[in-house]
This record gives structure tokens, sequence and C-alpha cells, in this order.
């Protein structure tokens, strides 16, 4: 019986050449010849020997593989991302190797650990991650692009999404359908894009002169859970707002769920909003309103900067890429004292 674990030596070994020989026949090297070529390959065949591809990689000096090292892969958005990433590296005839952190700091620090060697590039989406830890963790000349990590270092290129204006821009048009009490349902605390949103949120306050009631901002954590949460104690209020406006679309929904548990409508007696703009917002009833991410594009965008990188078509210090935000103006907030501000789904361009 053929024995499946046999080893590189043990194909050496019976095919009567060297162990590096093997090795130029697995990586299709024109320095052997057609007749021992052909030896190699049915001794291959006939011991069933495959190469480990971290083996492989160390031989070839490439793995034909990208890394993805995400903070979640729940969800639409992450989904979204991957798809990305996906439809881009197949068209190079690599693999995707997907992987999850939770923002955990010792699963971003194991994550980055398996991909070393088994990687010709990395792209890292994680809030909680430091640059001493990738430069710690990674070899130099590993291609790096970091996607929404807001490290400024001469080592990585950055994709970043503009949280601040995206947010300020939403709550502006809430403005202006008349809302000026606007809850607002946070990520993580310490989550930079968050941060970011909330930053945004407080600037178009102070820039329309309207007081801000930090009494209206709420703690989530980006998941439909948090959401429904956030909105059952908006809603229990003495002074309920008119809109809630959530940091992703997530929470969007489960606010959703919260306020029509309380026997309200959508918009009528209250106006909800989102932000990521995830493909399920616009078949929602209602549909949602919320700041548009370009995230399928992110994810191919993201991939196709480490191929920049890894094929040298893109040299010098590393290229932060600010990506802007627009918003998508659906059914599901109203103007006060007046009626849906629209009857079918638009963009506003920012």
């Amino acid at each position: 019986m053929t024995d499946i674990r046999s080893s590189i030596i043990d194909v050496a070994k019976k095919a009567g050449v060297s162990i590096a020989t093997v090795s130029r026949v697995l990586n299709e090297s024109d320095k052997v010849k057609p007749e021992t070529r052909e030896i190699v390959l049915a001794v291959i065949n006939e011991m069933k020997y495959a190469p480990s591809p971290a083996a492989r990689g160390l031989i070839m000096r490439k793995t034909e593989a990208i890394g993805l090292l995400l903070p979640d892969l729940h969800g639409e958005f992450f989904s979204e991302i991957i798809r990305g990433a996906d439809a881009t590296i197949q068209h190079q005839g690599y693999h995707l190797i997907v992987s999850s952190s939770h923002n955990d700091p010792k699963e971003i620090e194991a994550a980055l650990r398996f991909m070393r060697g088994r990687v010709d590039g990395l792209v890292v989406m994680s809030p909680q991650v430091e640059s001493e830890l990738l430069l710690d963790t990674l070899p130099k000349s590993l291609p790096v692009v970091l996607l929404n990590c807001h490290i400024n270092n001469p080592h990585f290129d950055t994709i970043v999404t503009d949280g601040f204006g995206g947010a300020r821009d939403m709550v502006s048009y809430l403005f202006s359908l008349g809302h000026t009490r606007i809850a607002v349902v946070k990520g993580g605390e310490n989550n930079i894009e968050s941060q970011e949103r909330l930053r945004g949120y407080r600037s178009a306050f102070a820039t329309h002169g309207v007081p801000l009631n930090k009494a209206y901002e709420f703690d989530g954590d980006f998941t439909e859970a948090s959401g429904f949460e956030a909105a059952r104690e908006i809603l229990e209020l003495e002074e309920r707002p008119s809109a809630i406006f959530t940091f992703n679309d997530s929470m969007a929904i489960g606010a959703i769920g919260a306020i029509r548990d309380a026997g309200l409508r959508i918009p009528n007696d209250i106006s909800v909003c989102g932000f990521d703009d995830i493909p399920v917002a616009k078949y929602l009833s209602p549909s949602l309103t919320s700041v548009h991410v370009p995230i399928h594009e992110l994810g191919a965008m993201a991939i196709s900067r480490v191929f920049d990188r890894l094929h040298k078509r893109t040299k010098g210090d590393a290229a932060h890429i600010f990506v802007p935000t627009t918003l998508s103006i659906r059914n599901s907030c109203k103007k006060l004292n007046g009626k849906s501000t629209q009857e079918k789904e638009m963009i506003i361009l920012r």
C-alpha cells in the first residue's frame, strides 16, 4: 500500500535523483532533463506525494496566497470586503487566506504569526493593530496594506474611509429635515472608526450652532443586538429624539426591531439612519438611509495595492489613500411636520 505521507526524501530516493532535482520538477524548472522529469513525476504520482504549502513557499520564495485579517467575519460588511478581495485576487491566479482577530491583541499577534511564511502579501483591517506589532512580527519585505487602521507609518500603505465626513454629512442632512434631537449609537469605545464618526457627529452640531446633548449618545458594539438595546433605552427617554443615527447598518437593523416592538412607525414616529450602506439596506422596509461606503471596492482596492507592491509597480514611501463617502437617501428618514423626503431612492454626492 502506498504511504500518502511520503516525504520529498522518499520521492528522491525512489526516483534515484537528488532532493534538489525533485524540487526543480515541482517548481517546473527548465533545468531538468525531460526524461528525468518524467521519472520523477511518475514516482510523485505513484507515491501521492504533495508538498506542504509552507515548504513549497520556502522553495519557490512565494506562496501564491494573500492574507486578509479582519476584526470579525460576521455580517454583510465583512462579506462584501471578502467578496471584493476574492474577485480581485482570482484574476491574479492567487488564493485568499482569511482570518479574524475578534479585536483581541493576542489573536491579532497569533494571526500575524500564522500568516508569516504562508502569504506573499497581507491586508490588515483591525482597529487594535499597532505599527510596532506589525514591524516586530512581519518581514519588512512583505507587502502590507492597512484598511481603516489609521496608522501613519512609512512602512505600510493605508486605505481609510472618511468616517468623519460621512457622519458629519448625515447629521447635516437630518438638520435639513428639521431634526435637532438626534440620538447616536456608537461603536466600541476604543474603536477608531467609531471615534471618527463620533467626531463627525459632534462637528455637525458645532458647525450648525445646534446645542449638543451628550445624553443622546449611546454605546453599541456594531452588532444588531447592541442596536436593539440602545434603541430601547432611547425610546424610554423623557424627551424622545426624533431621529436615531447608528454608526453602522447592523445596529440600525437592531434599532428598527426595537422601534417596531414599541409599536412605533418608521419614519412617521421616528427616523432611522445608518452607516456603511450594506447591500441589504435598500431592501429593508422602509429602505434605510445610510452613509454609503464603497465596501466591495475597498476589498478590491486593498488587494490591488498589495499586488502593486508585490510586482514592483509601486515604489517609494507608503501611500495613504483617502476614500470619500456619500449619502444614500432612502425612505427611513422623514422631514418633520412634512411628507417623507423621498418617493424613490437617490444618492446625494458630497
